[in-house]
This record gives C-alpha cells, sequence and structure tokens, in this order.
C-alpha cells in the first residue's frame, strides 16, 4: 500500500518529524479503543507526548523548542490523527495555542517568558477555555457569562465552561471572562492548581470521547493582577493553526481508508474466486475514497504552505483557511462512510475501528468555522 505521507514530505526536517510521529501513532492507536470507553485523556499517552517532546514542537527554538510551521504541524497532526483522533484535536489546541502566544505576541513579555520556560522544563500543556453551556461557541459572538471582579491586587472569577478538552490533565487554563472594572471581555492564565477550580465529568458523547472535553466550573477563583494576559482584540487576524482541525479529521479518514483496503484485499468470501479488492464496485469506492483525499489533502497542505511563505499575505488567507476546514472535514466524512460501506456490516462492530472512526469524523461538522458562516463568508467576498 502507498504511503499517502510521501507527496507532503518534501525536506529532511519533515522526514525526522514523521518519523517522531509515526512511532507516537503507533502508540495512541494501541489505546484509543480504552480511552474511548472511558472517555478519557490517556495519561499513557500524555506522557509518551511530553517524553518525545511532542508537547513543545511549537515553542520558539530560544525556549528548547522545535518552532514548527504550520506546514510541519499539520504534517505531525495528521499522522497522529491516524493513530488516534481524539489525541490529535486535544494536542491541536495546545500546539496551536502555544504557536499563537508566541508568534502574536499577545501577552506581556516577561509573563509569557515566564510560562514558555515551564512549558519547555516541565512539558506543561495549555488550551484555551472558552465555551459556555449559555452562549455557545465564542466564535458566534456572546459575551461570557464567567466573570471576574477585581478586589484589591486580584482577581474573582466564578463561572462555568464547557467543552474544555483535555480539562482534567491540563496545567494551565486560558479562561475567558468578562472583566466588570474594565467592561470588557479579557482572558486570565490560570493555573489547575489554583483553588476553587473543579472538573465536572459531563463529556458523554458520540464521538471523540477520548478528549475528555468535561465542564470546567471556577468557583472565588483568586489570581493575581497579572493573570489577566489579554483583554479582547478585535483584530480580524486569521489564525493558520486552526488548520490543525482539518488536519485531524483527514488523519482519521486516512486511518479508516488504510483499514477498509486491507480488509478488501484480505476478505474472499466463498462465493468468489478473488478477495473483494478485485470487485469493481469495491474498487470504485477505494477510487472515491482516494481522490476524495487527494483533492482535500492538497488543497489544505497548499494553503498552509502559503501561509508560511508569504506572511505578508496572510491577512488575505482568512477565506481559503476557512474553506479548508469545510472540504477537509466533508471530505474526511465521506471517505469514513465509504469505507464502511466497503466493509459491510462489520464496521457497525466494536471488534474493529470503523465504528469509532465513523463517530469522531462527525464531530468535524462541529469544530469552528461551521460550515453555514463559511458559506456566507465566501459569498460576501465574492458580492464585495
Amino acid at each position: 500500500m502507498s504511503d499517502l505521507f510521501s507527496p507532503f514530505i518534501k525536506t529532511d526536517q519533515h522526514k525526522e518529524l514523521y518519523q517522531l510521529v509515526k512511532e507516537l501513532s503507533g502508540r495512541v492507536k494501541k489505546r484509543a479503543k480504552e480511552t474511548d470507553q472511558q472517555a478519557a485523556f490517556s495519561e499513557d499517552n500524555l506522557r509518551d507526548l511530553k517524553e518525545t517532546d511532542y508537547v513543545t514542537l511549537t515553542l520558539p527554538k530560544t525556549y528548547g523548542g522545535r518552532e514548527i510551521s504550520i506546514y510541519e504541524l499539520l504534517l505531525v497532526q495528521e499522522k497522529l490523527a491516524e493513530g488516534d483522533g481524539s489525541t490529535a484535536l486535544s494536542m491541536g489546541w495546545h500546539l496551536g495555542v502555544v504557536k499563537e502566544l508566541a508568534e502574536d505576541d499577545l501577552w506581556d513579555e516577561s509573563v509569557f517568558d515566564r510560562f514558555a520556560k515551564e512549558l519547555s522544563q516541565e512539558k506543561k500543556i495549555v488550551n484555551r477555555i472558552a465555551s459556555e453551556p449559555a452562549t455557545g461557541s465564542p466564535s458566534r459572538g456572546g459575551i461570557p457569562e464567567t466573570r471576574a471582579v477585581r478586589e484589591g491586587d486580584s482577581y474573582i472569577i466564578n463561572g462555568h465552561k464547557n467543552f474544555a478538552t483535555m480539562a482534567s490533565v491540563l496545567d494551565y487554563y486560558i479562561v475567558t471572562a468578562y472583566v466588570e472594572d474594565k467592561e470588557e471581555i479579557g482572558s486570565f492564565l490560570i493555573p489547575s492548581t489554583a483553588s476553587g477550580i473543579k472538573v465536572e465529568r459531563t463529556w458523554d458523547t458520540l464521538g471523540m470521547r477520548g478528549t475528555a472535553s468535561d465542564d470546567l466550573l471556577l468557583e472565588d477563583v483568586r489570581v493575581d493582577l497579572d493573570h489577566l494576559v489579554e483583554m479582547k482584540q478585535q483584530s480580524k487576524k486569521p489564525k493558520g493553526w486552526l488548520l490543525h482541525i482539518p488536519a485531524c479529521y483527514l488523519g482519521i479518514a486516512i486511518a479508516a481508508r488504510n483499514d477498509a483496503i486491507d480488509f478488501a484485499k484480505s476478505y474472499q468470501p466463498n462465493s468468489l474466486n478473488t478477495p473483494i479488492s478485485e470487485v469493481p464496485h469495491i474498487q470504485q469506492k477505494i477510487g472515491e475514497m482516494d481522490f476524495e483525499l487527494l483533492r482535500a489533502r492538497q488543497f489544505m497542505y497548499a494553503v498552509a504552505e502559503k501561509w508560511d511563505q508569504y506572511p505578508e499575505k496572510r491577512m488575505e488567507l482568512g477565506t481559503e483557511l476557512a474553506a479548508v476546514k469545510v472540504a477537509a472535514t466533508n471530505a474526511a466524512s465521506k471517505v469514513v462512510d465509504l469505507a464502511m460501506r466497503i466493509v459491510g456490516g462489520r464496521g457497525l462492530s466494536k471488534h474493529f475501528d470503523f465504528e469509532r472512526y465513523y463517530r469522531d469524523v462527525r464531530a468535524g461538522l462541529h469544530n469552528p468555522p461551521m460550515e453555514d458562516a463559511v458559506i456566507q463568508m465566501l459569498a460576501r467576498k465574492a458580492i464585495d
């Protein structure tokens, strides 16, 4: 079976990163069924990701990281997702947030310096925690009900967050809240050890169960003033690192495609003289899978390459970044559907991975940006 990653491995660093993640992908694949059943982020996966320095890939080199590009981020994330989509999606948020903070100078330099050194030396992990039950996705513009009230040299924070990916294993939360004395939305860097923090096990979903995106409760959490690290910025600067989302779902699709082909080449019912891989309608489905993957992946990596090579043009890439997500997640869903048709009723069995691929890939339809918003964005751009 041809390696679908070969066309996108172009440099010695790509080869090195690919070999690193190839081994990791194999490890997390062995634990995928267990993490899916438990709806928990695997401690064993986390240990492997830290010991191999995967968690510091996007840190600047000055802090001991690899400072990988967006293209390289997609390469490793897609391969990791081939092993387990939920692990890859979770790590994508951490790696993307770290890359954004390092490149966009969002924080005071001294605060980021302390934070980055901890990530480098202690392999700590972080995620933004923004969604709330009452406001829905932050991308829709809701005002957080989480409130931060100043009290002397501290802020007291109370609120209820949901979709807090990896909540139980994070070292830091970047929590959005309405800052009352400033009458504006801000973000607070809160250590997971802070008093008043509670993770409520609410994550019981159809797919991506291993992300353990539980609820985060904050009750009278007290932080120093310098933990208010950001105030809401009105900048519409595109976020190239969000391409980790389509990369993840395409990785799941690749896993389903590979397993389906393996099955087709080995399964021979007694009604046939050959394996079903020789049957025309099976070959049609295999060809359709590769067509969908080729089209979506070429689009995704081309946009990533443009982001990396032409930084002066990044402000023009918002529409393309959004379109990649929609194209990739729709293609990934179609590929998994085709894989399920190839294996037939076996795809519904818990003894195979297909039913997990089927469930996990559907989650991509609900990750930002949403398809309706992207289509409207394309329409407005065309009209303007």
